[in-house]
């Protein structure tokens, strides 16, 4: 079943959309020129209610959402430094009644983890993708740690590990019509969740960040990617586009 999202109609919903990517990728534009791109598969979850409604710019089906997504790379490059078979991931939380969206910048904390296998020159090059495709400057709690990043596939259950710090393991859910739901261009979209199947945790653990999460059937979603610097650099260059229209509207209606 394949259920196609377009964009929400509030205006308000649509400011606190940009401004959550803008602030981190428009207002700024990359310093860094080195190509790259990575191709692999996501595995994401989180404390709300499946499916996130964080996508959505609405609040937190608890006081919080806390979750995090992994990026397991089949095949990838930075420049001439090849990242095959390595792994990263982020894990935060947004702030109590808050949408992750509308409180980027604000979250209680947002936590880098880079496969500790990787060699210094290839942590470099995951960190330096990561600062452009994953929310490490939501909070101004942050931190980067070097973990083993596993997974495990038994039937169709996935169980993903952060080292020492936590694990989730979820399986997709059956749509109506049969296959998996699929959800193509949520409002949150950006490259990497352009279209994500839903499923729902067994379970979701974590420890680190001051944190100690223990949850049960809750958020899951798993994911294909082929994502670029150019592809990244276009999706910056359009929301500030959009940000600067919205700008001058708002202005207009002054």
């Amino acid at each position: 079943m394949k259920m196609k999202l377009l964009t929400l109609s509030s205006s308000g919903a649509l400011a606190a959309l940009f401004c959550f990517v803008g602030l981190v990728r428009a207002a700024d534009p990359p310093k860094d020129k080195t190509p790259w791109k990575i191709t692999g598969q996501l595995e994401e979850a989180c404390s709300c209610d499946a499916a996130c409604p964080c996508w959505f710019d609405s609040k937190p089906t608890k006081m919080t959402c806390g979750g995090g997504q992994v990026l397991f790379i089949e095949k990838g490059n930075y420049g001439k430094v090849k990242l095959d078979g390595l792994a990263m991931a982020n894990m935060g939380q947004s702030p109590e009644g808050q949408t992750m969206m509308s409180s980027f910048g604000n979250w209680n904390f947002s936590y880098t983890y880079i496969d500790e296998k990787a060699t210094p020159e290839q942590r470099k090059a995951l960190e330096a993708i990561a600062a452009k495709i994953l929310p490490g400057s939501a909070s101004k709690k942050t931190e980067t740690r070097y973990v083993a990043i596993s997974r495990k596939i038994e039937g169709k259950d996935h169980e993903i590990t952060l080292g020492q710090y936590g694990n989730f393991r979820g399986h997709l859910l059956e749509g109506g019509l049969g296959n998996s739901p699929k959800i193509v261009n949520p409002p949150g979209a950006d490259p990497v969740h352009h279209e994500y199947q839903q499923g729902r945790t067994v379970k979701l653990a974590y420890n680190d960040a001051d944190q100690n999460w223990a949850f049960e059937n809750s958020n899951y979603m798993q994911g294909t990617f082929t994502v670029d610097n150019v592809q990244y650099e276009r999706y910056s260059a359009g929301l500030g586009q959009k940000m600067a229209k919205m700008k001058k509207e708002g202005a207009e209606k002054k």
